[in-house]
């Protein structure tokens, strides 16, 4: 048992959360929109239009707040117009990205925009730049958000939409220093800026544009950007992407429930990475933008592992662990702490792909351990991020730090989120409240053997649980236990 020390000093407000910061990723791939997120209208899954009733229900649970498609690597091959109008008319085409399977775009634009209201989040729209025109994502633009008479704006009636949807959210490519074009940051910032030009704000709508960030630590890349997206002293991009993956080594990914207690720390340290990479990205746009005009989006981040056995190498199909509940509960610590800068994240990806929140199988629907992480953390939603210090020691052998935490205040509440990344040792916390006299406390856990995860069989392996939390004399404590996330609420 570790004796931890922790202080927080709600007078110490270092940012604001925005609730963009517990985002979402869906992406043509494998089974995270057919079969996943869609599964047809003459489903006998219950579904409403198509859209999975249970999904929805999960998503509206953890107040899902944005959720980006159609990709991803997807997005910059993908032509909208193949996926509006009568669904037995719409063009089929080859998802080459992802497993060479036929693509027949009956999920499109109206169907995405559906599922976001029926969630009650916002849409966030990557567009084509890899193998698209300005023209193209212009008029994406004009159909889903113009209100008058217009070519596109009539288009979206006669397919059965009267009223505009409001868009916020554009991201004007996807890693298109890799997939979305294999482009030069010099180049692409040049064709970002045509793009952008001409994607409109139509009505009361107004875009949120996001131009594609670095891939990781390729600061240059963020450099090359922050120097050449102001023009005649205005910014002509409100946020730039950054993507990153905690994979240790890619050619070797490993199983995403057979691993060692090495491995574990490994990971953990491997995603701890996006700390440094997230100081020194804002370092640079701190250069450029002292103001903070421009924001942070970690728009793509999560684990990666080997597929599952006998699934399609191409549909990144993986089970959840408690590792990947300790790895979401760092990653979003670290996100609260540089909610100055950083405004959105969205976890790759929603369902069945990757660091998945939901898996199904026919009609069952399994919610990961990740999941309840976000189901904890919600709490940290448009609060206020204030100084949060522990006394803390390094774990397994790496340069990783025993406990992880954040705090917010919103409300009247004081929200604490710790995990314990030690797989050997509890942790014994004892908390002191600066600047917050609070009178009561509620507290609850996410804790379990490292490799324990949920099945169709057995959906409730690892799930949320009360925690005994104590309040005296300005004090709280409670004890987190190796491998355990909690959520400590003071009012």
């Amino acid at each position: 048992m570790k004796n931890i020390r922790m202080v927080i000093n709600a007078n110490d407000k270092t940012g604001h959360i925005n609730r963009e910061l517990y985002g979402h990723f869906s992406e043509h791939l494998g089974r995270c929109i057919y079969n996943g997120i869609y599964v047809g209208e003459d489903s006998p899954i219950p579904n409403i239009h198509g859209i999975r009733k249970d999904i929805i229900e999960a998503f509206k649970a953890i107040e899902l707040p944005v959720l980006r498609w159609p990709g991803g690597c997807f997005a910059d091959e993908y032509h909208w117009k193949n996926g509006i109008g009568d669904k037995s008319k719409r063009a089929k085409m080859v998802n080459t990205n992802w497993g060479g399977v036929t693509e027949d775009n009956s999920f499109g634009t109206h169907e995405f925009m559906e599922l976001c209201e029926l969630i009650g989040c916002e849409p966030y729209i990557a567009g084509n730049v890899g193998s698209g025109t300005v023209r193209e994502l212009s008029e994406w633009v004009e159909y889903m958000t113009f209100d008058g008479v217009s070519p596109m704006a009539d288009l979206r009636r006669e397919n059965g939409r009267e009223q505009p949807w409001k868009l916020k959210y554009l991201g004007i490519g996807n890693e298109n220093w890799g997939c979305g074009g294999n482009m030069t940051p010099d180049y692409y910032v040049s064709v970002y800026k045509q793009y952008a030009t001409f994607c409109k704000n139509f009505g009361g709508n107004r875009l949120y544009k996001i131009a594609c960030g670095p891939s990781g630590d390729d600061y240059n890349w963020t450099e090359v950007l922050m120097k050449n997206l102001r023009v005649n002293y205005c910014w002509q991009a409100d946020g730039i992407s950054l993507h990153f993956y905690c994979v240790p080594e890619w050619s070797n990914k490993g199983k995403a429930t057979e691993f060692t207690d090495e491995d574990y720390y490994t990971v953990l340290s491997t995603a701890a990475r996006i700390d440094t990479m997230i100081t020194r990205h804002s370092q640079i746009m701190d250069r450029y933008d002292p103001e903070g005009n421009v924001a942070l989006i970690v728009d793509e981040w999560g684990t990666w592992f080997d597929v599952e056995e006998g699934t399609n190498p191409g549909f990144l199909y993986q089970q959840n662990t408690m590792r990947d509940a300790i790895v979401a509960a760092l990653s979003m610590n670290i996100f609260n702490r540089h909610c100055g800068r950083v405004k959105m994240a969205n976890i790759a990806q929603v369902c069945n792909v990757l660091q998945a929140i939901v898996l199904t199988e026919g009609e069952k629907l399994v919610k990961t351990p990740t999941y309840h992480i976000f189901d904890m953390f919600k709490g940290h939603m448009e609060g206020d991020c204030v100084y949060c210090w522990s006394d803390n020691e390094q774990v397994g052998g790496k340069a990783l730090s025993m406990i992880s935490s954040s705090a917010s205040v919103k409300e009247g509440v004081l929200t604490l989120t710790a995990a314990n990344l030690s797989l050997e040792e509890d942790a014994e916390i004892s908390c002191e409240l600066c600047g917050f006299e609070g009178k009561t406390v509620t507290a609850r856990i996410l804790t379990g053997e490292v490799h324990a995860h949920n099945t169709f069989d057995e959906p409730e392996n690892v799930t949320i649980k009360p925690l005994e939390a104590e309040i005296k004399d300005g004090k709280v404590t409670f004890r987190l236990p190796a491998c355990s996330a909690a959520t400590v609420e003071v009012r």
